[in-house]
């Protein structure tokens, strides 16, 4: 209480006469100091109200600042002689907080945090930036700089901080002024590390620039925290340039190394949330044709910006389907993201003008790989294959052939061929299919019956069976209204026939 009482009386005599001036320094003493936690925070609520004030009352110098020492000169007045060291103590005061933002103790990361935006609220209102020309910008970026580098440290984790920050990001002009910040830490910061991965940095970006919502037309563009004469004729306000610094700012981030769970929390957004806000969504190429080539679940998450790229971009991808047929092993009926590689994968295998040996090839590769894949797995992937058959039905050969391969050593089909032309997939039969009709499962051993009778030309939904779990599947069988089963053709009437047996006789109470 004595020091919060001490604080106030400083900023009633600074704010009251400029002859107590010199009163600041012992409050950016006690901001600066390392004292406990409860001293900083009243500090930095001081200072918050101090120089709020003096940005209010226009006390700090504006334009280019001297260094404290030339503003002694006599060609400097009185006047310009105090706002020009009052600045520097701002400035001092900036440095500090921005220091805070590192602190031990999440509260005062989070007041320093809010002082700073509050501070850059009112040098937008405020500039202390000296109009040259009119139509200059006239907005802090270095002091929002000063906040983002705050938000993006190196060896620990800031996603509380960052959420906490999320607030101001519904301003248009500072999502546009971090987004170049961003792009100018990562520049800075990754130049150093010789592409050797930084977990917790690239991380703390991630968690800055990926909930960012961009709008999707310049009328929607309509809260600045910063408005000034002419405003439309600035780039600021132009969605153009702000998908420019949206792209530059993912191309930077995705140009370096990332560690493997951050490229997959990448790929999951990708689609919907960064490809379609791009000026060139087809610069993400090089991108997604590294993950591509990752193997696992990057692969197959990369699927979705490839698809997008394909189809709506034109682009053009060699032995695509070569790399979507190597993408085929035991772990796609097993991993996370299972229900999105089908779906793309039944996008992919869609168009009736595919040859028939690729096809084969895939319907041949998933019957294989469902030998060993859990139940509520071949439950999707059996309607999967009788789909292909329905589109291409010159690959129904694989069901109808008498002669063919009874079992795995006469089958002509390679598995370990990367080539789909080369595999033989035609040559073969889908023993596999029928090994299935056996399943201990009666779900799985049903649906893979239905290769015995003709197809029809409508296509099984296969929408609701993506999701199937393990946990579903029992869960559905445990629900399911069995009829009571009786145990013996003829009522037991008693040991011997009798109603009464001598069980009965000799043990009757009297």
């Amino acid at each position: 209480m004595a020091r919060a009482a001490a604080l106030a009386s400083c900023l009633e005599a600074v704010l009251g006469s400029r002859s107590n001036a010199n009163r600041v320094f012992e409050i950016l003493e006690l901001l600066a100091g390392q004292e406990e936690e409860e001293a900083v925070l009243c500090a930095a609520r001081t200072c918050s109200r101090l120089f709020g004030a003096l940005l209010e009352r226009g006390e700090l110098f504006v334009g280019q600042l001297p260094a404290e020492e030339a503003s002694l000169a006599d060609n400097y007045s009185a006047e310009d002689k105090y706002k020009i060291w009052m600045r520097h103590r701002y400035k001092d005061c900036v440095d500090c907080l921005g220091e805070l933002m590192g602190h031990d103790a999440f509260q005062v990361k989070e007041l320093s945090l809010c002082t700073l935006m509050k501070f850059v609220e009112l040098e937008a209102q405020y500039p202390l930036i000296k109009v040259e020309w009119k139509g200059s910008l006239t907005f802090p970026r270095e002091l929002l700089k000063v906040v983002v580098d705050g938000l993006l440290p190196l060896n620990e984790d800031a996603s509380l901080l960052i959420s906490r920050f999320q607030e101001y990001m519904e301003y248009d002009d500072i999502r546009y002024f971090v987004m170049k910040a961003v792009t100018e830490s990562i520049g800075q910061v990754m130049q150093k590390t010789k592409e050797r991965p930084l977990p917790f940095y690239q991380q703390n970006v991630f968690s800055l620039i990926s909930p960012i919502n961009m709008p999707n037309k310049e009328s929607d563009m309509v809260k600045f925290m910063a408005k000034q004469d002419n405003w439309e004729e600035l780039k600021v306000s132009k969605l153009q340039a702000h998908k420019q610094a949206f792209q530059k700012m993912w191309l930077g981030f995705l140009k370096h190394k990332l560690p493997t769970g951050l490229y997959k929390k990448v790929l999951v957004i990708l689609h919907d949330s960064i490809l379609p806000y791009m000026n060139e969504p087809t610069l993400m190429i090089d991108f997604l044709t590294v993950a591509y080539g990752i193997g696992g679940a990057i692969s197959l998450l990369a699927l979705n910006g490839l698809f997008i790229l394909i189809h709506q971009h034109n682009l053009e991808y060699p032995d695509f389907y070569k790399k979507l047929y190597s993408l085929l092993d035991p772990s796609i009926y097993h991993v996370k993201y299972r229900a999105r590689f089908f779906h793309l994968a039944d996008l992919f295998l869609s168009s009736s003008h595919l040859p028939a040996y690729l096809v084969a090839a895939f319907i041949k590769r998933l019957s294989r790989l469902a030998l060993t894949a859990p139940p509520e797995a071949l439950l999707m992937v059996i309607p999967f294959i009788c789909n292909l058959f329905r589109r291409h039905p010159a690959c129904k050969v694989l069901v109808h052939r008498p002669n063919g391969p009874e079992d795995m050593s006469e089958d002509p089909y390679i598995m370990e061929e990367e080539e789909p032309s080369a595999s033989r997939a035609l040559e073969s039969c889908l023993w596999e299919i029928q090994s299935l009709q056996n399943h201990y499962h009666p779900d799985v051993a049903k649906a893979a019956a239905v290769l015995n009778q003709s197809l029809s030309e409508i296509e099984d939904d296969i929408s609701g069976l993506l999701e199937l779990s393990a946990y579903e599947l029992f869960d559905r069988e445990v629900k399911k209204n069995v009829a009571d089963v009786p145990l013996e053709f003829e009522q037991i009437r008693g040991l011997f026939g009798k109603k009464n047996d001598i069980f009965s006789e000799h043990f009757t109470l009297d």
